[in-house]
């Protein structure tokens, strides 16, 4: 007798995710369906958080059939809207509270302060629109000022000096509103306590530069109380310092140091009480002085890992977010991949280059021919022809990001050869404003 197929929402399905999703084992068992668009819950120049709970409350009351989970993969603001969905339907997932715990910068810091001093650099709460702000960070340069949530390192700068800072304080106040009207609404849901209520979303966080060490990423879940890492991958910052060129998977760190990661996770995950859901967290490893340091938490899958735990592992990790929905303990890694080794590669433009168009976009064609060339490679280009640099929709305040460019082999070497020769093939040019 055929088993009814489990009705999976996620947010802002799109199809290369789709596909990633349909490759996790005994996915014939799921039905996924779509729970608001990408362009609404990601690439949307405003985020009327409202109306978007109100457009997936009407998409879920409209389904005719058991909906058994709401999952999501991108950040801010799908990873916050979740736990209010799922509450009000009484569906498996962490409290709202919990995720803030770990998503709002401020209280994050505070609360990691608590469990894992040594690894928590020294931070600051920031009011941008105090006219006398810049006067009262009383932190060394150089430091980074962020929001207290944003995503994808917008309005994320490093600064080195005061003009630098008063620069940022003023980009800051330009844009954001963008995440900080979202982010109140989101708050509004909330039990919170009374110094984190009084923090909008228009504040911000100084935080001291991590400075130097191998910066990784480690992929677990939270189940039932107990605390699992079943992936470590490494990201390789540019030559800026401050912009990502690649992931790798897996970690090359010493098993010493991904062991006191692991149990730093634990910790911080226990104190936020953090609970029924995927997570992932940034760490940094200074090897000279044998010390860790902990960069930031997210409650969800990191979307751009799925590709190369699917090479590797040969199934892709969103299977532990589905899961973990579902409330069952994953099996994973899968240990089935074609290759040992992966990376998303992110080939960037570096400096202000607004004005620059971009020139020799290949077609889907001879994309698809370049993927040919490099089995097991994947290329989404973040650019067309003619487009400015200054438009480009990836990318952070020092770097404009041109693709994102997937691919597996049986070393690191390899790895690194096989994308320099398929980004040559590529051949993007730019051409100068006159």
């Amino acid at each position: 007798m055929a088993v009814a197929r489990k009705n999976i929402f996620v947010v802002g399905l799109e199809p290369f995710n789709l596909r990633l999703l349909q490759a996790v084992r005994h996915a014939e068992q799921y039905a996924f369906h779509r729970l608001l668009s990408y362009e609404e819950v990601a690439a949307a120049e405003r985020f009327d958080l409202e109306s978007l709970l109100d457009e997936a409350r009407r998409i879920l009351r409209e389904f005719e059939g058991r909906i058994d989970a709401i999952v999501g993969y991108w950040d801010f603001p799908t990873v916050l809207m979740m736990p209010i969905l799922r509450r009000e339907l009484g569906l498996r997932g962490p409290t709202l509270e919990s995720v803030l715990r770990c998503e709002h910068k401020y209280w994050a810091r505070q609360l990691q302060a608590e469990v894992v001093p040594d690894e928590v650099p020294e931070f600051r709460l920031v009011d941008p629109f105090d006219p006398r702000a810049a006067d009262r960070i009383d932190l060394a340069f150089p430091f980074w000022l962020k929001p207290v949530k944003a995503h994808s390192s917008i309005l994320g700068f490093r600064v080195v000096s005061r003009a630098d800072l008063e620069q940022a304080l003023e980009a800051t106040r330009r844009g954001i509103r963008r995440f900080a009207e979202p982010m109140d609404v989101i708050m509004r849901y909330a039990d919170l306590p009374d110094d984190i209520r009084l923090v909008s979303g228009a504040h911000c966080i100084a935080e001291a530069i991590i400075s130097g060490g191998q910066q990784c990423t480690l992929e677990g879940f939270a189940l039932g109380g107990d605390v699992e890492v079943y992936g470590i991958v490494d990201s390789i910052r540019g030559r800026n310092r401050s912009s990502l060129e690649r992931y790798e998977y897996p970690s090359s760190l010493p098993a010493a140091v991904k062991q006191r990661m692991i149990s730093s996770a634990r910790r911080v995950i226990g104190r936020a009480q953090l609970d029924d859901t995927p997570f992932n967290m940034e760490f940094f490893f200074d090897a000279g002085r044998g010390t860790i340091a902990l960069l930031e938490v997210n409650a969800r899958i990191s979307k751009s890992h799925s590709p190369l735990f699917d090479k590797v592992e040969g199934v892709p990790h969103k299977e532990v977010m589905l899961d973990v929905a579902l409330g069952r303990k994953p099996d994973y890694p899968a240990r089935q991949g074609r290759f040992r080794y992966a990376a998303k590669f992110m080939p960037r433009v570096y400096g202000q280059h607004d004005d620059w168009r971009v020139r020799g976009v290949p077609g889907r064609a001879q994309l698809r021919e370049i993927e040919a060339a490099f089995p097991g490679s994947e290329v989404q280009l973040h650019v067309r022809e003619g487009m400015r640099l200054g438009d480009c929709p990836q990318g952070d305040a020092y770097s404009y990001e041109l693709a994102a460019v997937f691919m597996g082999a049986q070393s690191r070497r390899a790895l690194r050869r096989d994308f320099d020769r398929l980004w040559q093939a590529v051949g993007l040019g730019f051409e100068r404003a006159a």
